[in-house]
């Protein structure tokens, strides 16, 4: 992971992760968050207590640090306690914090057609109508091999995605037209869009550059990232009637309430739902005109000098 030296106790922690086969940014990740946790002890963590631990999550909520930052925290220093150093019972304290599920952010149908005209050349053209075409993330349009490519039954392997999962999605004709052209044009021997030294592929930071030259020139006023691509794709297919459980499996979800969540921007098919009301058969009201603000006035009227009439007191009651 590094030239420098690191400690025994990090080399452990590393070779507990590479036994697992957590992939290098996963590592990476684990590593600076109990990193973090040590500059905040102000000594080595495996001399932490499980309130220090409980300290320190606090000290992230202070810090108005995101839930998805703390949990990722969390789930890092979950592993060097329960696995490095074999303590699980001082991470008793740490609690997953719980996120808020907001909606997407989609593209229509025209604007993808404008962002991926104005995307910074051929390859660029490619690579993004790939992230939209079959839904890719963006670290496995990168990935792509040409040997991926499955004219014959035209299909996509995408090996290793999220969860290191393999899986298969479609290719359509007009997406192995832009492919073929971007092939013409640069013959790439492995990576099908290798990145600035040929042996290495594209970034995800090189595409995601891509993507924001091509929305300002499209004047695109949304916050749009490679994987708006991915959501825009998700929810044009949902509206398109595509079942929801081969959405989920193109996309590679291990859950089908993530793939759920789309169905919050798909507007088509809100739109097209019949509300209950529909079927009550009630009809407009005949003699609407009377209800105009005098006879509304005069309603009105009638019922406060029925609730403001005299008061009787107890006494008198009685």
């Amino acid at each position: 992971m590094s030239d420098k030296p690191i400690s025994p106790l990090r080399q452990r922690m590393i070779d507990d992760m590479t036994a697992r086969r957590f992939k290098e940014k996963v590592q990476k990740d684990y590593v600076r968050h109990v990193r973090n946790f040590a500059a905040f002890l102000g000594r080595s963590p495996d001399t932490a207590t499980s309130d220090d631990l409980r300290r320190y999550q606090l000290h992230m909520a202070q810090q108005q640090i995101s839930a998805g930052s703390i949990n990722a925290a969390i789930a890092a220093l979950r592993f060097f306690f329960t696995v490095t150093l074999e303590r699980p019972d001082l991470v008793r304290p740490l609690r997953v914090v719980n996120e808020p599920r907001k909606a997407p952010v989609v593209l229509s149908r025209e604007e993808v057609a404008r962002l991926l005209e104005a995307a910074p050349g051929v390859k660029y053209k490619a690579a993004l109508s790939v992230a939209y075409g079959a839904g890719l993330r963006v670290s496995e349009v990168a990935n792509l091999k040409v040997s991926d490519i499955d004219r014959e039954r035209m299909t996509l392997r995408v090996e290793q995605g999220k969860g290191q999962r393999d899986r298969t999605v479609m290719l359509s004709p007009r997406l192995l037209e832009l492919l073929r052209e971007w092939w013409h044009a640069a013959r790439p021997p492995v990576w099908l869009f290798p990145g600035q030294n040929p042996i290495n592929p594209v970034t995800a930071r090189q595409l995601n550059r891509a993507v924001h030259a091509a929305k300002t020139l499209a004047g695109i006023t949304k916050r749009v990232s490679p994987h708006t691509l991915r959501h825009s794709f998700a929810t044009h297919l949902l509206e398109q009637g595509v079942d929801i459980r081969v959405i989920q499996v193109l996309l590679g979800h291990a859950k089908l309430e993530t793939t759920a969540l789309y169905a919050r921007v798909a507007v088509n098919t809100i739109r097209d739902v019949k509300s209950p009301l529909e079927s009550l058969g009630l009809k407009p009201t005949a003699n609407a005109r009377c209800l105009r603000e005098p006879a509304a006035h005069s309603v009105v009227s009638q019922l406060k000098s029925q609730t403001s009439g005299p008061r009787h007191s107890p006494k008198s009651a009685s």
